[in-house]
């Protein structure tokens, strides 16, 4: 435990104002930059043989790379729930604090939905979010009933299991 610690600070050191300059390219923002190099860091804590990189960069950057996508499709979501409350009157909208637990709600339906296959995601969200029937699902996706079923099913036990 304790080499691995060792490994990861001189990964830390070695490599740090490296990935945030790397990541402050990508993102364009050096706090954001430095909040997902802090992560990538982070997931380096799990159970990894940090000593059997041979190539810490490229490892580096292919985990930054992925915690990058998934803010810039929290910044996506949000966008798109800004917008469609842009389309209400001041009047009708919700508080504040209503709004802040519906974008918390929608990062955490995000999260759960990040792990699913492509086509379960998919299914799930035109079903969920845009109310189709499995009928209407299966001739947009062009795939049987049974098929869109399935798919329905996968995403119900990924979100089940991935349940805060």
């Amino acid at each position: 435990m304790q080499a691995q610690r060792e490994h990861l600070g001189a990964l830390y050191r070695d490599h740090r104002s490296w990935l945030h300059g790397w990541l402050s390219g990508r993102v364009g923002c050096r706090e954001t930059a430095a909040d997902l190099t802090q992560d990538t860091f982070a997931r380096l804590l799990q159970d990894r043989d940090l000593a059997a990189l041979r190539e810490p960069r490229a490892f580096l950057t292919t985990v930054a790379r992925g915690l990058a996508a998934n803010w810039f499709r929290r910044q996506a979501l949000e966008r798109a729930y800004l917008e469609y409350l842009a389309q209400f009157p001041e009047a009708v909208l919700p508080s504040l604090e209503e709004q802040a637990l519906v974008r918390e709600a929608l990062q955490q339906i995000d999260a759960m939905l990040d792990g699913l296959p492509t086509m379960a995601r998919r299914v799930f969200v035109l079903a969920q979010f845009d109310g189709l029937r499995y009928d209407a699902i299966s001739d947009r996706l062009g795939l049987s009933l049974s098929t869109v079923k399935r798919h329905m099913k996968r995403a119900l036990l990924g979100c089940l299991l991935h349940a805060p």
